[in-house]
């Protein structure tokens, strides 16, 4: 059953007890005023800018406002607003008491929300500048490097540390030590000094380490980081006069076996173990110039989408963790997605267009990401097109039905330009650029169909599907293929499912995500970690912590 109480992922910045946002024309700041009686759950306390679930939830609806509300900000300032501390990291108390799913549920988002950060200073040109303002540990420096730049404040105590190895038994969760490495480039016996001694790296030596950028002292610390932040938003082509779209609330209905909103549906089936999500098409006249997109807002197709879809995926993560299996189906006119499709490819320049892809990115992205088998179910009025077509590549397995007596309820699938690259996976590679290796005879077959419909025994001949049964063995092979995957471990196949999944290029994205779920996710169930006297568990509470000195 659903865990209580619900995770919701919807926030707003009057509703905000954690983040403090101020904008002074290209530059926004962005400060960190955790409440510590403000945690998410019950149990502990926030203190010195700890972080939980809940900090990041609203670190993710602000950085989405300043993306569509706010075009004219250029660069982000992410600091603090309390004295000598800019963050300590998440929040150890909470780690102790969680469950070992909500632990890895927990550093999956914020590391969703940190590669989100990086992915919007290359696509869409909003920078990042962390002013590191007092000590700066685990999670909080890990905060720090997914920003473009770090200046870190010279006062002789403050620091940045990543003490998560001798203090927890466990390691940095959000990508602190595939950043060191890849990203900042330390020299790996550096990094691990660095990732072994609890006080960290100050001043001179943290800026010679390439730890930060630069460092300042306290009396020219903000002139410095405005000046940095002023530089950075030169690098930007983010439009000083561009109107911001308001991202109003969600339309949702959250029933106890469904969600519902106006594009997407999620229906739970308890006793199968599955749910089927099920996205429609626009319908109607659509925005298609500019000024009608920017007109339109919130309520704009492809961006309200994107919001749904992205909510759905979101919420049934957290919440709904014995729903194993995700069936994902589309309604609709598929000519309606195509023309959806024209739009954004011939104003992806525009910055809410660019701003639009990268959402849908990102939420395609979470899907792959996830944590559960993914099944897509082509079937009459379905439209599996160009960016919906999308949803259909994310998945393990696609069912398409073949209807060879009647060619008008047929469903098809078809192949647009955005399949080939306007939505890329974080290893930077298309989906069907994924499914086939980059193969070049497959794909070129492939482009050789765009835009033409391609029924099941079409579909399944350029193998762009899985599977092709007609009408006489649909149910069956669906039913038993379904029923088959939900009685399998989960675990086994969460471990397959990310190997099969992410079978191309390696970058930095896919080691952070590949050392979360090899190492992270193991060290969090050793006792070593959190046994009764493992280090997570006795964190606090004056006791040592005790080991199994076997190595594994």
């Amino acid at each position: 059953m659903s865990q209580v109480p619900r995770v919701d992922y919807q926030t707003h910045p009057s509703q905000y007890k954690h983040w403090k946002l101020k904008f002074e024309g290209p530059v926004a700041t962005l400060a960190a005023d955790f409440d510590e009686n403000a945690g998410l759950r019950p149990g502990y306390k926030l203190k010195l800018n700890s972080y939980d679930l809940g900090v990041d939830i609203e670190l993710n609806d602000a950085i989405n406002r300043i993306r569509f509300e706010h075009p004219e900000v250029r660069t982000v300032v992410v600091t603090s607003a309390k004295d000598r501390v800019f963050c300590s990291g998440a929040n150890i108390f909470m780690l102790g008491v969680s469950s070992h799913a909500w632990k890895v549920n927990f550093c999956k988002f914020t590391n969703e929300t940190r590669n989100g950060l990086e992915d919007s200073s290359k696509h869409s040109g909003l920078k990042f500048l962390a002013a590191v303002n007092g000590a700066c540990a685990g999670g909080g420096y890990e905060l720090a490097l997914a920003c473009d730049e770090i200046i870190l404040v010279d006062d002789r105590s403050s620091a940045v540390s990543l003490p998560e190895v001798p203090l927890l038994g466990v390691l940095p969760g959000t990508g602190g030590l595939t950043r060191v490495t890849d990203k900042r480039k330390v020299r790996h016996d550096l990094a691990d000094i660095f990732c072994t001694t609890t006080e960290g790296v100050r001043g001179q030596k943290a800026k010679e380490w390439r730890l930060v950028d630069d460092i300042a002292k306290p009396a020219q610390f903000a002139a410095k980081v405005q000046e940095r932040a002023l530089q950075l938003a030169q690098q930007s082509d983010r439009p000083a006069d561009g109107k911001g779209v308001a991202l109003t609330p969600l339309g949702r209905t959250i029933e106890a076996d469904a969600l519902r909103y106006p594009n997407v549906t999620v229906e739970i089936d308890r006793a199968g173990r599955t749910a089927t999500f099920t996205v429609k098409a626009p319908t109607g006249p659509q925005p298609s110039t500019r000024a009608q997109i920017v007109e339109a807002g919130a309520a704009w197709y492809p961006l309200a989408l994107a919001r749904e879809l992205e909510d759905a995926i979101l919420s049934m993560r957290t919440n709904e963790l014995d729903i194993g299996t995700w069936l994902i189906k589309t309604e609709g006119d598929a000519a309606a997605v195509q023309a959806m499709d024209a739009v954004l490819l011939a104003n992806q320049n525009h910055w809410l267009v660019r701003e639009t892809i990268g959402l849908l990115r990102r939420t395609f992205s979470r899907l792959d990401v996830s944590s559960r088998s993914l099944f897509a179910l082509i079937e009459s009025g379905s439209c599996f097109a160009g960016s919906f077509l999308e949803l259909a590549l994310a998945c393990d397995r696609s069912y398409h039905l073949a209807l060879p007596d009647d060619e008008a309820k047929a469903p098809k699938i078809t192949v647009g330009e955005v399949n080939f690259g306007l939505f890329p996976m974080v290893t930077g590679q298309s989906r069907l650029g994924r499914r086939f290796y980059d193969e070049a005879p497959a794909l070129d077959a492939v482009r050789a169909k765009l835009g033409q419909p391609l029924d099941a025994d079409a579909a399944y001949a350029l193998g762009l599907v899985t599977s092709n049964p007609d009408d006489i063995d649909w149910a069956d092979e669906t039913r038993i293929a379904i029923e088959e995957r939900v009685a399998m471990s989960p675990d086994a196949l969460t471990g397959m499912e990310a190997n099969l999944r992410f079978n191309g290029p390696e970058n930095m994205f896919t080691r952070v995500f590949g050392r979360l779920t090899a190492w992270q996710n193991w060290i969090f169930q050793r006792p070593n970690a959190v046994g009764e006297k493992g280090a997570l568990k006795v964190y606090g509470k004056g006791e040592k912590a005790a080991f199994d000195w076997n190595r594994v």
